[in-house]
């Protein structure tokens, strides 16, 4: 009984009476029964009727013409781009362009017979791509899982460099603890020692005192006059550990590597020249005092002006910034230039906004040379009277470390102008009157001293490259002085034409130096390293 129901609801009515359908009318769109179907013929309608077997109404493949539909299309209007009928020929399409329709049925075939067939040409491509593609779908678990066991190997490479550096690092500090020990051991033996002493001629006084003998008296004069005292004391501080983010560390080792494979140039090229325009100093007939480089390569530039000026590498002026002070001594710090005000005895940066901003002050002591360190901190060369010393200050302005004395309690400095420090953490600075490069380890101990190779040497700046190479400025031998990391003499850099004067200095990269002639303020881009 349900199967009755589901096949009587399947039963198609006729249009006009809802009988069981026999016939359907093209023309009209009607479904029509036995009885309708006459009735229908006899209405009139504009197309006339076109009555089919229901179960043949989707089997027409006539083409009827769309202006008499009760006529089939016989030709083709290659005009009108249309199938037409015998009647549409003589009336309507009379002077167009015509052919047979079967041709032109011909002629699209053969072009959908063509289309079909670069279809199924192109079939066996996609069949190829998804083949590959399926192939690949199925390899990757294993290529993955390929990767994960080299980034596992890696790790484990990793992880005994890292064991391997520790145990380095504990030895070099382990080194250090024993020389601070020693130094200071040795300097407590020389205060007991000192000590006794006073201890020695108080107790001889009280005595004399006693006595009154003048003879005695007289004869201990000289000796308790003679007695010296040592009223300086060593100036050390702790090490600290400053940590190297994985990926900055590795660019720096394929940097040095990079570097310390190439040769340096025999004849070092002058690539390109600035003109800074500063102007003179009438006295001492200076112009271009220092340079700082940025992170993109441009080059601020210090001379005998209250303004600092930022050039391209090409030459061309991109910034001028007014200041407080000539621009002596500059170095870039978090991407800031900065300068040293020796009149308001202070540190300064230039803002973003072109603010000139006071980082801290110095009290009594002028400051000189400055440059940042590795540790996020700023050194600075600082001078009172006839007495230099190095400082090292946090962002803020706190003194974290001072370094003035050698072990042996004699001043390290005397008149300091350009400091720096190298990639091994040395403290590098230029002294004018000791007309020497001295370098002490980051604990602020003596590590060496160049003093050039003739009687003419006048240090002024000095730089450092990624390798570890010291670049001095000799001012009075027209020279450039390269040394390696220990101090060492390593070449001249003498560039084609000579230089002048040089002072300021400052390392590009990649094998390339800016060094500014001081009395004409000329800049010379200079590489020393082969490309």
């Amino acid at each position: 009984m349900m199967a009755c129901r589901d096949e009587a609801q399947h039963v198609v009515e006729c249009d006009l009476c809802q009988q069981p359908v026999s016939f359907f009318c093209r023309r009209c769109g009607v479904n029509l029964c036995d009885p309708c179907v006459l009735i229908h013929l006899r209405v009139k309608s504009k197309n006339g009727h076109d009555i089919v077997d229901y179960t043949s109404k989707d089997d027409d493949d006539t083409c009827h013409c769309d202006s008499h539909p009760q006529n089939d299309c016989s030709a083709y209007c290659k005009t009108c781009d249309a199938p037409i009928c015998m009647l549409c020929v003589s009336i309507k399409h009379k002077s167009h362009e015509m052919s047979e329709l079967s041709d032109k049925i011909e002629e699209l075939l053969k072009v959908i017979a063509q289309e079909n067939d670069r279809l199924q040409s192109s079939k066996h491509e996609f069949e190829r791509i998804l083949e590959h593609t399926t192939k690949l779908l199925s390899s990757i678990p294993t290529v993955y899982q390929l990767r994960k066991d080299e980034v596992t190997a890696r790790g484990e490479e990793w992880i005994k460099l890292i064991e391997k550096t520790v145990k380095k690092l504990h030895q070099e500090l382990d080194g250090m603890q024993k020389e601070h020990e020693a130094v200071l051991q040795k300097q407590k033996r020389k205060f007991e020692e000192m000590i006794r002493r006073v201890d020695d001629m108080n107790g001889k006084t009280t005595k004399l005192q006693k006595l009154k003998k003048v003879t005695e008296l007289q004869s201990f004069v000289p000796v308790i006059q003679n007695q010296k005292i040592l009223s300086e004391v060593s100036q050390y501080s702790f090490p600290n550990f400053y940590e190297y983010k994985i990926d900055e560390y590795l660019e720096n080792k394929l940097k040095e590597k990079a570097l310390s494979g190439r040769r340096t140039l025999d004849v070092p090229t002058v690539t390109s020249v600035i003109d800074t325009g500063f102007p003179i100093d009438e006295k001492k007939k200076n112009r271009l005092y220092d340079m700082a480089v940025t992170d993109d390569n441009k080059v601020w530039m210090g001379g005998h002006s209250k303004e600092l000026k930022l050039f391209n590498i090409q030459g061309n002026l991109h910034h001028t910034v007014s200041i407080t002070d000539i621009g002596l001594y500059l170095c870039m710090y978090n991407k800031q230039v900065v300068y040293s005000d020796l009149r308001n005895k202070a540190v300064k940066m230039i803002s973003d906004t072109d603010t000139v901003v006071t980082m801290f002050t110095t009290g009594d002591w002028k400051p000189r040379g400055v440059t940042s360190a590795a540790s996020g901190d700023l050194l600075v060369c600082l001078r009172k009277d006839d007495q230099s010393k190095v400082v090292r200050y946090s962002s803020t302005g706190t003194v974290l470390q001072e370094i003035q004395y050698d072990s042996q309690c004699q001043p390290l400095y005397k008149r300091m102008m350009y400091i720096t420090e190298n990639v091994n953490e040395d403290i590098i600075v230029t002294d004018l009157e000791k007309k020497a490069v001295i370098a002490v380890d980051r604990l602020g101990i003596f590590r060496y001293s160049y003093s050039g190779k003739d009687e003419d040497f006048k240090a002024l700046s000095v730089a450092t490259d990624s390798v570890g190479h010291v670049i001095v400025t000799d001012f009075q031998g027209n020279k450039i002085h390269m040394l390696d990391k220990d101090g060492r003499f390593l070449r001249y850099i003498i560039p084609e034409g000579g230089i002048k004067d040089p002072r300021g200095v400052c390392i590009l990269g990649d094998g390339e130096m800016m060094v500014g002639d001081s009395l004409t303020g000329i800049a010379k881009r200079i590489r020393y390293l082969e490309e």
